[in-house]
């Protein structure tokens, strides 16, 4: 069976039962990175968590190369050549990190009042293992494909950056 790239959305009822599955969610296979939305009673919505898996690694695999071509510059070159690599590595992440705001700004009135939701990014080889996790923690599931949920949310961007809006 070929993966399937997901966002699987885990809605728990109140906002007590998240925690746990969260911290099982990072270890699902293929998991790409899981953040915890909660909303209150009255309606403020918060990110209470969020865990992206290899985290860092643009930034230093970036700051590594860019010291790597450096060593043709002598010592303050690989100074300077890790230093760029770095700011171009974090600066991919930044723009990766932006766009997970969007999507979570997308999914956000999925979230009940007084209730919680786990958006977790995943490559599924099968529904089985974040299946059992919803059942375990008496959570519904609901998968979006990755690519249709990408569609959405640049047209959520594109609707709010329409002339007129404030």
């Amino acid at each position: 069976m070929s993966e399937q790239h997901n966002f699987v959305l885990l809605t728990f009822p109140d906002a007590a039962g998240w925690r746990a599955a969260y911290d099982e969610a990072q270890h699902l296979p293929g998991l790409r990175q899981v953040a915890a939305l909660e909303r209150s009673a009255d309606g403020l919505l918060e990110v209470r968590d969020g865990f992206v898996r290899g985290a860092g690694v643009a930034t230093v695999g970036s700051g590594v190369l860019g010291g790597l071509v450096g060593l043709l510059g002598g010592p303050i070159g690989v100074l300077l050549g890790f230093a760029a690599g770095a700011v171009l590595g974090n600066a991919a992440e930044e723009h990766q990190a932006t766009e997970g705001g969007a999507g979570l700004i997308v999914l956000s009135p999925r979230v009940p009042d007084g209730g919680a939701m786990l958006v977790v990014d995943v490559r599924e080889a099968s529904p089985g293992p974040a299946d059992e996790l919803a059942a375990k923690h008496g959570a519904t599931v609901e998968r979006i494909d990755a690519r249709a949920f990408e569609e959405q949310v640049k047209a959520a961007e594109r609707k709010a950056e329409e002339p007129g809006r404030d």
